[in-house]
């Protein structure tokens, strides 16, 4: 890609998502995901409705009036992206892929963390990690990360979550908040997602394309895995094909919840065709 249709494209995707992560997210972010804990603040003079617990009773005693402490939560927290670069990332409809989906929803992850002083960092992997971005914060190093988001080549194009998530774990010894960001084609991952969710704040977010779920009815075509390259082909005409796809898509769906589920890690699943905004809004509020 050239260097004036990257920058454009980065800039394009931080205006949106900029604002964004101001106008929509900005609280339910903050609500989300908490700080470390209440740090003290001030002491000021004690008003009605006040908890008799925060009342700091030597300042009361030295001035004769009761004063409460004033505590302030701790806010600065270390925000991870965990990104899926493998090859099933390159597939996508209607003008936009999912590689590209997933750039945006990374920007409005970072700018959302940005603005309430949180470090950023991100992890792109196939069956490996690809690329490492230490956690920074400022516009410059969120820039960065989604040009990378769009430009970055793997060298591998398949997918190992699990072994992805151990080497996460042994990069990463702070307790962070990690989004990991993927379509979860792959298998055996559930143990590595109990022993990640109890060291850290472990968020799913599952990227989705309708065209995955029905098969459209295009004739004999040559389908391809772009992970694996193996080619088939098959004819779409058949309507029990088609069903048989449906009903396999559904499965996936459902078996990728339960994994989730019983991991007990937040999930959301977005969607290319209806967007990412009301279900990580949903997401957030559920927290």
């Amino acid at each position: 890609m050239e260097t004036s249709e990257l920058l454009k494209k980065v800039r394009k995707i931080e205006i949106k998502t900029r604002g964004l992560s101001k106008q929509v997210f900005s609280g339910e972010y903050h609500s989300a995901f908490k700080g470390r804990g209440m740090a003290f603040s001030e002491v000021r003079n004690y008003i009605p409705g006040d908890e008799i617990r925060t009342i700091d009773w030597n300042v009361t005693a030295r001035f004769n009036e009761p004063y409460v402490k004033v505590f302030e939560e701790e806010r600065e927290l270390t925000v991870m992206l965990l990104i899926d670069i493998s090859g099933s990332e390159s597939f996508g409809t209607d003008h936009v892929s999912k590689r590209e989906f997933i750039a945006e929803i990374g920007a409005v992850l970072a700018f959302s963390a940005t603005q309430n002083n949180d470090k950023i960092g991100a992890i792109l992997f196939t069956d490996k990690i690809e690329l490492y971005i230490p956690p920074k914060k400022g516009r410059k190093h969120i820039l960065r990360i989604i040009r990378e988001l769009i430009e970055f080549k793997p060298t591998s194009t398949k997918t190992n979550i699990s072994e992805v998530l151990q080497n996460f774990n042994n990069l990463i010894k702070k307790r962070s908040i990690a989004f990991l960001i993927s379509d979860f084609i792959n298998k055996d991952y559930e143990d590595a997602l109990k022993i990640t969710s109890k060291k850290h704040d472990l968020i799913a977010l599952r990227v989705v394309d309708q065209r995955e779920r029905i098969l459209t009815d295009v004739g004999l075509s040559l389908f391809k895995d772009s992970e694996t390259g193996k080619e088939i082909w098959i004819n779409t005409s058949n309507k029990r094909v088609r069903e048989q796809y449906y009903q396999n898509a559904l499965a996936i769906e459902h078996n990728t919840s339960q994994i989730f589920k019983r991991a007990k890690v937040d999930h959301a699943n977005l969607n290319i065709q209806t967007g990412y905004i009301k279900p990580l809004m949903n997401l957030f509020k559920k927290r």
